[in-house]
């Protein structure tokens, strides 16, 4: 699909026309292409931004969902990707992506402005999973994620709990729990 207000690279301008629309203020960067300075950034304008990068077969997961979801303001420096074919990739993928060989579930991918992306509660939990299988902290991204959708935390934990054998799911869950409680409590008190 077309998309009248963004500019990609190559289709009617060049990159150097584009580098120098954005100098003048009458373009700015979205993903991988740009948009006019007035435009609204939509989910669909940030996911078909990414199109180029993409190719068939993936979808956006991690970080770069909750920059297509719209929790985060700037996308990743490298976006997330997972495979959302059934057929396994041969070619090389670009270094701009992290990749994922696992196939992700169709029930958990939404397309937005013509690009597989997980949903948000599929975004959520591999959020948490990533963090608390590094040993981290749960970051920002999975927290912008929570204030950005009311209810996504308890949205995540039924998701988690229909989803077949996942690494870190019990600690995932707990969390997610422990989170969904704190948002009832705040709908409550609120």
């Amino acid at each position: 699909m077309a998309w009248p207000f963004l500019y990609l690279p190559g289709d009617t301008l060049s990159a150097t026309e584009l580098a120098a629309a954005r100098l003048d203020g009458d373009v700015v960067e979205v993903g991988e292409g740009f948009i006019p300075a007035d435009a609204v950034e939509t989910a669909e304008l940030r996911a078909a931004s990414l199109g180029p990068l993409l190719g068939s077969g993936l979808a956006l997961t991690h970080a770069s969902a909750a920059w297509v979801h719209g929790a985060l303001g700037d996308p990743p420096a490298r976006h997330s990707v997972q495979r959302s074919s059934e057929r396994r990739r041969n070619a090389v993928i670009d270094a701009r992506l992290h990749y994922r060989d696992l196939r992700v579930p169709p029930d958990e991918v939404q397309v937005i402005g013509g690009i597989p992306v997980t949903t948000p509660p599929r975004t959520l939990g591999d959020l948490v999973r990533e963090d608390l299988a590094a040993g981290r902290r749960v970051a920002d991204a999975a927290h912008a994620m929570i204030a950005a959708f009311p209810g996504l935390a308890a949205a995540a934990v039924a998701a988690l709990e229909l989803a077949g054998p996942v690494a870190h799911k019990r600690a995932t869950l707990a969390w997610l729990r422990r989170r969904a409680a704190q948002d009832e409590v705040t709908r409550y008190t609120s």
